[in-house]
């Protein structure tokens, strides 16, 4: 496989676990927000506002892992020539 295929494979594992990670994470830290809320109503708010803090957080760190793949594929600087 030449060196250009083996970009193409990284890039996909990259943005592939990246997708699944952060799917698995915002899935779990919800089912974890409906579980405070049902035992907890009063600090509904509280969690809510901590949720979606640390669901932008989740993406932000899937986003990045876009970014690198999309500089590997478009400027890579492991590239010979």
């Amino acid at each position: 496989m030449t060196d250009t295929g083996l970009i193409a494979v990284a890039c996909g594992l990259i943005i592939g676990l990246g997708a699944i990670g952060a799917c698995l994470g915002i899935g779990a830290m919800g089912g974890r927000f409906i579980d405070g809320a049902v035992r907890q109503p009063e600090l509904m708010n509280e969690l809510q506002t901590k949720m979606f803090l640390l669901a932008g957080l989740i993406d932000a760190n899937f986003l990045i892992g876009v970014g690198v793949a999309m500089m590997f594929v478009f400027a890579n600087p492991f590239a010979k020539g």
